[in-house]
């Protein structure tokens, strides 16, 4: 069988990376296609993957340069489409169910986010995709016959403890103690991130000199320039480096959504600051029902220094969280071994799932 994945953000092709190698152990042909985007093609590179850098030049941040991006990736992959012959199209961008419909190919979408945080992108990508494939919490609105809800979340993809294990020489790699606190700056130049807010640099200022004031060291991952007073925390390390570096954290706080994620995956407390708080199915399951992650307003200042203190004066704070991720991990399956099944028998797996949700419990 041969496989066409479109990768347009780090997360994307970490969710498939392990699934990737699978399949290629298995004979499968394999096309990756990416645009350059943050770190992206500094991994594939890393990781000795062959792969085609369909736009090289970033985009712009405004409503037409994500439009006009839109019809250069529609340009390029179809000649590659029809060139290629792919079974099975994967990814999450809106090219690959457009031109998948057009070409009657075997599409899937893969996402993460509720349809009314990705309204614009779901508007353009669900009504010519044939699967939705997302975690069972995930609303997708009008287009529930296209889902197939899987128990778990995208970051167990590369993040379960059946994939990943911290490199425990990391710390002696980059010279870090046992207390620090990673902050996370994204960029919020996603189409559905228009007038959302994150982290200010006062708030950031001021709550960095709380965490130093309790001797933790400060490390700030940053999508956005740092001025001259904040590049001194700069967490400057080899991308591939970053879930070991991130697992041995205290704490992390951060206005990224996605990092949140993975920080609950691994049993690290976060704080995000983000006006997307309270609106994400994924973030709310893993902050309300198993308490790994806290959402705050950026209005809500006083509530995100209570909540700093209140964590970094708990005694208990890593123990609690990883007894917490335990019981995370105990109710999910594993999601490579699921995507790896799902993915190899498409379309004929979609049916099973659609007839009997409980088939994705063989893959613990």
């Amino acid at each position: 069988m041969k496989y066409l994945f479109y990768f347009g953000h780090p997360a994307q092709y970490f969710f498939l990376r392990e699934t990737i190698k699978r399949l290629k152990k298995q004979t499968h042909e394999v096309i990756i296609l990416i645009k350059t985007k943050d770190v992206l093609e500094d991994i594939l590179i890393k990781d000795q993957i062959n792969y085609l850098n369909i736009l090289p030049t970033e985009r712009g941040l405004s409503k037409f340069a994500i439009l006009s991006s839109l019809f250069k990736r529609l340009f390029k992959l179809f000649p590659i489409i029809l060139r290629q012959k792919p079974n099975l199209l994967v990814g999450t961008d809106a090219s690959i169910a457009i031109l998948g419909k057009l070409m009657f190919k075997n599409r899937i979408s893969i996402t993460e986010d509720d349809y009314d945080v990705i309204k614009t992108l779901a508007d353009i990508t669900y009504p010519f995709t044939q699967t939705i494939l997302c975690p069972v919490v995930c609303s997708v609105g009008k287009y529930e016959k296209k889902k197939v809800g899987y128990n778990g979340f995208m970051k167990l993809g590369y993040l379960h403890p059946n994939v990943f294990e911290p490199d425990v020489d990391v710390k002696l790699k980059y010279s870090l103690r046992d207390k620090y606190i990673i902050f996370r700056l994204a960029r919020l130049t996603a189409h559905h991130d228009f007038g959302i807010k994150g982290i200010s640099v006062p708030v950031l200022k001021k709550i960095i000199s709380e965490g130093k004031k309790k001797n933790f060291d400060i490390y700030i991952s940053s999508e956005i320039d740092l001025n001259e007073e904040l590049i001194q925390y700069n967490l400057n390390i080899d991308p591939n480096d970053m879930h070991s570096v991130l697992a041995h954290a205290s704490m992390l706080v951060c206005d990224s959504q996605s990092m949140s994620v993975e920080a609950a995956m691994l049993g690290v407390p976060s704080i995000r600051v983000s006006d997307f708080a309270g609106k994400i199915s994924v973030l709310e399951e893993l902050e309300h029902k198993y308490n790994l992650t806290y959402g705050i307003k950026p209005s809500n200042e006083d509530g995100l220094f209570e909540k700093f203190d209140e964590l970094l004066n708990d005694l208990r704070l890593k123990e609690n969280f990883q007894e917490r991720r335990s019981r995370m991990l105990n109710n999910k399956i594993d999601v490579t071994a699921f995507l790896t099944w799902f993915l190899q028998n498409y379309p004929e797996s979609k049916k099973i799932m659609k007839q009997d949700p409980d088939y994705q419990y063989h893959f613990r």
